[in-house]
């Protein structure tokens, strides 16, 4: 992983490859290149360093041509450096880029160089290049389906061949590819996004695809080898979204769209009525006697959060699982339960995984929280609800993670209202406040030149401690997610009734103790907690609502936010542990929007 793009066409397609790994750089990746048939000649072009440089390189080496390929790579197999940097060749014939990950490529190496090839890098990547080189005898698209039989695990690949200039060859298991439709020109992409100016007509390709795109048109073949028609649709790539405007990183940026996510999230929302979910929501939803969500990273603590709406309003059961986890298990399959997949991209690969292990066990009844209408979850689910962040490109997810609790609550409500929990009365309480929420974000936003104020203390820090009790463990536990992501100060979060139980060990004046405190039910107990801090010599720093009777003092530092939202207040309070976050990353001269060994979107196990 992380970016793939290709095109085949009657003009110098250098400078769409080029666009095209540029409005992928937002997916983080740690080297880019291109290849390019010019003439009958390959022309490999990479580089260690930003798509700016590779474009410089490009441009001062005169490199042009009609066919070609090119990759941004986030580093698995192999450190990131150029003889690792795709795309790979094999023997100057054969040219590749990979997404994905081959769990057999070791075998495979040693079969090749038992037959006279050799390896320049590391990467499991180069095997799969070497692989087709192998079999191939004058008809790429015959060499890749060929190839592809052998290989074990996840990918989405574009293979150039210098035989056959004015072609390029993809295939897909488990990594989404896409072919991008113009006019006597098409293309292939890891993401529509890519293609955005090129194009906006595309065809999703399915597991196991083959297709082939010339400058006279493509084709698609299924696993089986057949002919395979694929549905052209026209995509809306939002390119405006990606521009950073007046904002110094795209992570500020997004933090302060968020009053602008929750209500386009919203928006059409009259009531709460299964159909939200989809025409067939209300037999699925009612039949459901409970919930499992699966999830990774910040989404995960989206479903922690969930969890308890789910067992408070509607009364189901409700579990939740770190999607690489929960299909390397022996579990207890209900075909009763409603099984919710939430991710930003939809193109998670262990969530993805995840949701094809349930439904391989008869849970078929599943639902999918995500921000791209047209990724793979999109497609595979039966239920689906669309968030409206727009495009996140900071790697550290903001406004999508308060759009998917936006939704999940949602989720909530209808559970409860099909289980006649949900009076008349609540139902508008409830609408109104979600209403209402836009507002209450920018009110918390303006909190921001006090944030500003703690984090120039945090970045002189190595080491953090973030509380929450109830509703409020997971923002601690995002909050803690959010500055080690991106100020690489490390950071760790617990229920702070667990202080007593190993925790407080750490703490001495060196540690700042961050601390969500709404004003709830347990707000008693946390302040014993905070109590505990101190006597240890802790410094606190407290996010707490404006009637919490928390005061500033020695060793107590106070923010308040405006007000106390009840079950939605998780929504509010993670909106200041992101800025802290920000902040201190800024301080600290991080790269905020693509921090080191990160990708936005995890399309590998």
């Amino acid at each position: 992983m992380c970016g793939i793009v290709g095109a085949a066409a009657r003009r110098d397609i250098v400078p769409v490859l080029l666009e095209g790994l540029r409005r992928l750089e937002y997916r983080g990746y740690d080297s880019c290149g291109v290849a390019v048939i010019d003439g009958g000649t390959m022309r490999r072009i990479v580089s260690v360093s930003r798509v700016a440089d590779l474009g410089a390189r490009i441009q001062s080496e005169a490199t042009h041509g009609s066919t070609g390929i090119a990759h941004t790579r986030w580093a698995t197999h192999g450190a990131p450096a150029t003889q690792n940097a795709h795309p790979l060749v094999s023997r100057d014939e054969i040219a590749l880029v990979h997404n994905g990950i081959i769990e057999n490529y070791e075998e495979l190496r040693a079969e090749l160089r038992r037959a006279g090839y050799e390896f320049a890098g590391e990467t499991d990547t180069e095997v799969v290049a070497h692989l087709i080189h192998s079999v191939y005898r004058g008809r790429l698209v015959e060499a890749v389906r060929q190839a592809v039989k052998r290989l074990k695990g996840a990918y989405a690949i574009a293979v150039v061949a210098t035989r056959e200039a004015g072609r390029v060859v993809g295939a897909r298991s488990g990594s989404p590819l896409v072919v991008g439709i113009g006019e006597r020109e098409f293309f292939l992409a890891s993401d529509a996004l890519a293609l955005a100016g090129a194009t906006d007509r595309v065809a999703y390709l399915e597991d196991g695809d083959i297709a082939e795109v010339s400058d006279e048109g493509w084709t698609v073949q299924d696993a089986q080898g057949r002919p395979a028609a694929r549905e052209v649709r026209k995509v809306q790539a939002g390119a405006a979204n990606v521009e950073l405007g007046p904002y110094r990183h795209f992570m500020q940026k997004e933090i302060f769209e968020q009053p602008r996510a929750v209500s386009d999230t919203l928006e059409g929302v009259l009531g709460i009525a299964p159909e939200l979910f989809g025409n067939d929501a209300r037999a699925v939803l009612e039949r459901a006697d409970s919930v499992l969500i699966l999830a990774c990273g910040t989404s995960y603590y989206a479903g922690l959060v969930a969890r308890q709406w789910v067992e408070t309003l509607a009364g189901l059961p409700c579990s939740v699982e770190i999607a690489s986890e929960y299909r390397y298990r022996d579990s207890v399959p209900n075909p009763r339960t409603l099984v919710v997949l939430v991710s930003q991209s939809g193109e998670t690969a262990d969530t993805l995984a995840a949701l094809r292990h349930a439904q391989s066990l008869g849970q078929q009844a599943t639902l999918a929280i995500c921000n791209v209408a047209t990724s793979s979850m999109m497609r595979m689910t039966r239920l689906r609800y669309l968030t409206h962040a727009g495009v996140e490109v900071g790697v550290a997810s903001t406004k999508a993670f308060t759009t998917q609790l936006v939704a999940l609550f949602l989720l909530a409500l209808t559970l409860a209202k099909l289980r006649n929990r949900l009076t008349e009365e609540k139902e508008k309480t409830y609408l109104h406040q979600l209403r209402h929420l836009p507002a209450a974000l920018g009110a918390v936003l303006a909190l921001e030149p006090q944030v500003i104020a703690w984090s120039e203390r945090f970045a002189k820090k190595s080491h953090a401690l973030f509380l929450g009790r109830g509703l409020h463990y997971p923002i601690a536990l995002e909050g803690a997610l959010k500055l080690k992501e991106i100020s690489y100060i490390h950071a760790e979060a617990y229920p702070a009734g667990e202080l007593k139980h190993g925790p407080l060990a750490l703490v001495t004046e060196e540690m700042p103790v961050v601390t969500v405190a709404p004003n709830d039910a347990l707000l008693e107990k946390l302040k014993s907690n905070m109590q505990e801090v101190r006597a240890r010599g802790g410094e606190l720093y407290v996010f707490a609502d404006a009637d919490t009777q928390i005061s500033p003092s020695l060793g107590v530092n106070v923010i308040r936010l405006p007000e106390h939202y009840g079950l939605l207040s998780p929504i509010l309070h993670v909106v200041p542990l992101q800025l802290l976050a920000y902040h201190a990353a800024l301080s600290r001269g991080t790269d905020v929007d693509k921090p080191r060994n990160l990708a936005k979107s995890v399309t590998v196990e």
